[in-house]
């Protein structure tokens, strides 16, 4: 590898992680937002996703600058191609922030309605499989990775049973049904978000390994 590839390459490693710090802070205040009725901390994650998205320009060009000038090849090529694609999910886990954050400042301005007793869990557990995938990221860490592809079926089956709770609580009680909704919403954008963590796993495989897993049966 060339010097000046050697610290483009590095430089992406240290913008990448710079991204995933800033989206997984996000997360967390949106998550905490929603479990103590804090309109002003969701507030502050709408106001931050526009730097989320500066951010993830900044590493698309970068990415884009190593192809053009150091036509990387194996190991290189898989580790930019993989940042981009990362870079991609790092900056629609933000979308997906800002908006539980809008809907959890519209929660905090009505009446409270009780969070399903699953809500928590699935909370928890979605936020945990970003950080574990950033982990996973910095490492280089496969066989984390290929356990953040099993952990997705555990949040996809705390959804449904969330949707069923709350679409009994829309029955019993319709005239909340606007906030139900609300609530509903919030949960399809935790369950994106432990798809997205799933996405960049299965992208830190390719990286490391040169194997894709995507669309395949986890492990």
């Amino acid at each position: 590898m060339s010097k000046h590839l050697e610290r483009q390459i590095e430089t992406l490693k240290q913008k990448i992680l710079s991204v995933g710090t800033l989206v997984e802070d996000a997360i967390a205040k949106a998550i905490s937002a929603l479990v103590n009725r804090n309109g002003e901390l969701a507030r502050s994650v709408i106001e931050s996703d526009s730097e989320i998205d500066r951010m993830e320009v900044d590493v698309e060009e970068e990415c884009l600058k190593a192809l053009a000038l150091y036509q990387p090849v194996a190991a290189d090529l898989r580790f930019v191609v993989a940042v981009l694609k990362i870079n991609n999910d790092l900056e629609r886990m933000g979308d997906l922030a800002r908006n539980i954050a809008k809907r959890v400042a519209y929660l905090a301005s009505h009446e409270r309605i009780e969070l399903p007793a699953e809500f928590r869990a699935m909370a928890a557990k979605a936020q945990a499989m970003v950080k574990r995938s950033l982990d996973a990221l910095v490492n280089h860490d496969t066989q984390l990775a290929r356990r953040i592809r099993d952990d997705d079926d555990e949040v996809d089956a705390m959804q449904r049973v969330i949707r069923d709770r709350i679409e009994t609580q829309m029955r019993d009680e319709p005239e909340r049904l606007e906030l139900y909704m609300r609530l509903m919403s919030v949960s399809r954008h935790l369950e994106r978000l432990a798809d997205m963590a799933t996405n960049v796993a299965e992208d830190v495989i390719y990286m490391v390994e040169g194997d894709i897993v995507r669309h395949r049966a986890a492990d």
